[in-house]
């Protein structure tokens, strides 16, 4: 099967993490994890990677990765590895679950300020991504939002969307015209916040299918 990287960012669906890990490496997959600082607030990396060594390669990378020793003074030395260029090399797709509206307007706008966007940055276009977006249904709707999924779509070498379409309508585009790029869309629900509406990470079993089709193009 696939050599699977799965980016988390700071969603309250990240608290899915270890779930939507087990259920990926039961479809045959080997699994790596890229989690950024804000996601660390909903799940345990631990639960992922209890027996993370030096001499056992870590499961769930964190920013700390990227700069290995940063915090007590060291410096890059030539030849030692790049975390997000190696991560980028073993990786058949990157799966970015949750996608939350801060890490979706970095990815829109080229920003890579942390491990899991420069992989986006340094990623090999020729290979899959797949985006599950989960936030309040009010960033959701919000003018930015759709404004950055026209930016991702501009990325798509056959042309972009109309201005006017709306988020659900850039999204169906994207799907309808990319290759390599697929959106599993947020559903309508009682959010985590109290408030109802669209927003929520859709389910595991559609974005492991999502996975699957991705891989199979």
């Amino acid at each position: 099967m696939a050599n699977l990287l799965l980016g988390v960012t700071g969603s309250v669906a990240a608290i899915r993490t270890p779930e939507l890990y087990e259920q990926l490496r039961q479809a045959g997959h080997a699994v790596k994890v890229v989690a950024t600082q804000a996601s660390l607030y909903f799940f345990d990396p631990v639960a992922l990677d209890p027996a993370r060594s030096e001499r056992n390669p870590a499961v769930v990378l964190l920013d700390a990765d990227e700069w290995p020793g940063r915090a007590e003074g060291r410096r890059w030395q030539r030849d030692d590895p790049v975390p997000h260029i190696e991560l980028r090399r073993w990786a058949d797709l990157l799966l970015i679950a949750p996608l939350d509206a801060n890490t979706l307007a970095k990815l829109a706008n080229g920003l890579s300020d942390n491990c899991l966007t420069c992989v986006w940055r340094a990623w090999d276009l020729a290979r899959p991504v797949v985006l599950a977006p989960a936030m309040n249904t009010l960033m959701w709707e919000h003018p930015l939002t759709i404004r950055h999924w026209h930016q991702l779509a501009a990325m798509i070498p056959k042309g972009i969307p109309a201005p006017d379409l709306d988020v659900d309508a850039v999204i169906t585009w994207i799907n309808r015209q990319a290759t390599k790029l697929r959106v599993v869309p947020p559903i309508s629900k009682r959010l985590a916040c109290g408030d109802i509406g669209v927003g929520a990470m859709a389910s595991l079993d559609e974005i492991v299918a999502a996975v699957r089709c991705a891989l199979d193009q």
